[in-house]
């Protein structure tokens, strides 16, 4: 494609959370484009949809199509299997207290980029370039984008949803800070003799999390298994039923016999955290601004949070009159944003290191937390509420349909 292309807000990156980026804006009448190739991979990961982000999709008008697909979380159980002298008794978490049905629904990942993909194909003032962005510059006046087929997108506001690695973040000059776990994640489909009462139940181990997390059907789950980069890699190497039977054991048979029921993934755990979400012309939102182990189901919730949030502001510039792009639009959303991720983040990778410390003081807070939030009700329902739904500075499309 040759030629100059003018829009008001250019989404570079074609995962779930630029999706939903390009999807929003363009559904208020805002002149998108979506950059970047559709390449979903089938790696048997899952996402938990947390409720604010199902209203989201849904204010989206996409949560219809992709709802068949998802399973609701009612429960979520935590039990403390470290070993540790410490140990707390099981800890169990019911959506039904904090008035929600469930608290999120969990879909394969690769069947909600799909489905997104298919509302974006036809979603007036949206329009898809199939190509990746090879360069772009940006000025006070406006930025553009020269695509890998050798067209360019002239835009007032690049979105950069271009995953961990973002090239759009490298040639920003905006600080960031990465680092690396000694753990990978094993990731898989799983078909299972015993029900799962839409019961999601993660175990934390001395080598971290080890999370079933139910589909529909009742007798299917997603397994994150996060362990040792070694162990995780031979477990990688084992037939099906030999990682079945390891799974089944892992879980001490609470779903009964096991075996594997789609595509395998070998994730390696790492770190990335931004000085600021924004630069000139320029927000960064999804894996582009933040990542962290998959723990308690914060990592895309966050990006479509991203997302949703970038709505906002840019709604809140075109009614003030304002250039979406500009240092004044964009000054809110890096606060807002960077404050969420730095939390979510902080909280995931304490939780995590905890895990792996093997100290007797750190096991004691940790089971102390545990089983103060399983005994005090009021202590419960606000974390469950936050780990739903920040309650300050939620976006509107997630406040409620």
């Amino acid at each position: 494609m040759s030629g100059m292309v003018r829009f008001e807000a250019a989404v570079v990156g074609a995962g779930a959370a630029g999706l939903a980026a390009a999807l929003a804006l363009a559904r208020e009448g805002i002149a998108t484009a979506l950059v970047g190739r559709h390449a979903p991979v089938a790696d048997g990961r899952t996402v938990a949809l947390l409720d604010g982000s199902v209203r989201f999709l849904d204010a989206l008008g996409a949560w219809a199509t992709i709802a068949p697909y998802a399973a609701p979380l009612a429960e979520l159980h935590l039990i403390d299997d470290t070993g540790s002298l410490f140990r707390p008794p099981p800890a169990r978490f019911v959506a039904s207290e904090i008035g929600l049905d469930a608290f999120g629904w969990n879909v394969e990942s690769a069947r909600l980029v799909e489905s997104l993909r298919l509302l974006a194909r036809t979603t007036p003032n949206l329009t898809l370039f199939e190509s990746d962005a090879a360069e772009s510059r940006r000025d006070d006046e406006r930025a553009v984008i020269t695509l890998q087929d050798g067209g360019t997108v002239e835009t007032r506001l690049i979105v950069a949803a271009d995953g961990a690695r973002s090239p759009l973040r490298a040639g920003s000059g905006l600080t960031v800070r990465d680092w690396s776990y000694p753990q990978a994640a094993i990731t898989t489909i799983l078909a299972h003799e015993r029900p799962h009462r839409d019961v999601s139940t993660e175990f934390h181990t001395r080598a971290g999390p080890f999370t079933l997390v139910p589909l529909p059907g009742g007798h299917r789950s997603s397994l994150v298994w996060v362990t040792g980069e070694g162990p995780a890699r031979r477990l990688s190497a084992l037939d099906d039923g030999a990682l079945a039977s390891s799974v089944e054991r892992q879980a001490q048979a609470m779903l009964g016999a096991m075996r594997i029921d789609g595509p395998r993934g070998l994730v390696p755990m790492r770190g990335l955290s931004v000085s600021t979400p924004v630069a000139l012309r320029l927000a960064l939102i999804g894996e582009a601004a933040h990542v962290f182990p998959p723990i308690g189901a914060q990592g895309l919730n966050l990006g479509l949070r991203d997302a949703a949030s970038l709505r906002d502001v840019v709604m809140a510039a075109r009614e003030a009159g304002r250039d979406p792009g500009s240092q004044a639009s964009l000054a809110g959303f890096g606060r807002n944003r960077g404050a969420d991720a730095r939390l979510r983040g902080t909280a995931v990778d304490l939780l995590n290191r905890s895990l792996l410390a093997d100290l007797v003081p750190i096991d004691a807070l940790r089971g102390l937390g545990l089983v103060a939030m399983s005994t005090l009700a009021p202590l419960r329902k606000i974390v469950m509420r936050e780990g739903v739904l920040p309650r300050f500075g939620a976006p509107s499309l997630m406040r409620g349909r």
